[in-house]
């Protein structure tokens, strides 16, 4: 691999598998020192193990809706790595429910940690940045349902849309600090949560992309990868949507 993130100090929430983790290893390989993150002390040790780049891996295992514990752990990677320069806001809940049928319990869980999390990250991780004469970059992850909306997913789909409203709000009041704030909207992606889905439901959604294929990880690690490089130092406020043209 390459060296697109030298020597970048990188959270990524939410990355002991599926997209997050994607996300975590490509960013190792690109020569980033990286902070996995998980709530389960330990789920990430097996494959930090087996990685070529076990060495560049920092596990902090913290709930990113805790807001005491996002302070200590921020505070933490601060001192011991010595700065932050990206935030990939990957960590997310999903209950799907029909209207009707919508669980408060479930809701309130969604909110906490989508968006409330969410925000809780980069306010703290935000003020390091911002004492940084670098800045960095802030690169949450949203969903297409949070753009189009889908049934089954009213709850989940609001938390989305309120990432990509904050998104562009967070975008505006950092911008002078060289803090650069977007969002990634993934369309379906194989992960865990897709094997134990009825796919038989999904048909019409997989239909729909014209690709003719839903995402893998890698195809979203990809997209912040663009985002956390400097590559895209002029690119802030957006909102990508890596969904193989599905939400055209």
């Amino acid at each position: 691999m390459g060296e697109l993130l030298k020597d970048k100090v990188c959270i990524v929430t939410g990355s002991v598998r599926g997209i997050g983790r994607s996300v975590a290893e490509l960013f190792a390989a690109e020569g980033a020192r990286v902070v996995v993150n998980g709530t389960r002390p330990g789920s990430a040790a097996e494959w930090i193990r087996a990685s070529d780049f076990q060495d560049r891996f920092y596990p902090y295992y913290f709930d990113v809706s805790d807001p005491a514990a996002v302070r200590k752990n921020v505070m933490a990677v601060k001192k011991e790595l010595g700065r932050i320069d990206v935030l990939v806001n990957n960590a997310g809940v999903e209950r799907n429910e029909l209207i009707g049928m919508i669980s408060r319990e479930n809701m309130e869980k969604m909110f906490q940690v989508n968006v409330y999390g969410t925000i809780e990250m980069l306010q703290y991780v935000s003020r390091v940045m911002g004492r940084s004469p670098g800045g960095g970059s802030i690169i949450n992850i949203a969903s297409v349902v949070g753009l189009r909306g889908n049934p089954g997913q009213l709850v989940y789909s609001a938390t989305k849309g309120a990432v990509i409203a904050l998104t562009r709000s967070a975008a505006k009041e950092l911008a002078p600090r060289k803090i650069r704030v977007n969002a990634i909207a993934p369309g379906l992606t194989q992960t865990g949560m897709m094997e134990q889905a009825d796919l038989d439901k999904l048909k019409p959604r997989i239909a729909n992309i014209a690709m003719g294929r839903i995402a893998q990880p890698s195809d979203i690690a990809g997209a912040c990868l663009l985002l956390a490089s400097d590559y895209a130092g002029y690119i802030s406020g957006q909102v990508l949507a890596v969904d193989g043209c599905a939400s055209m």
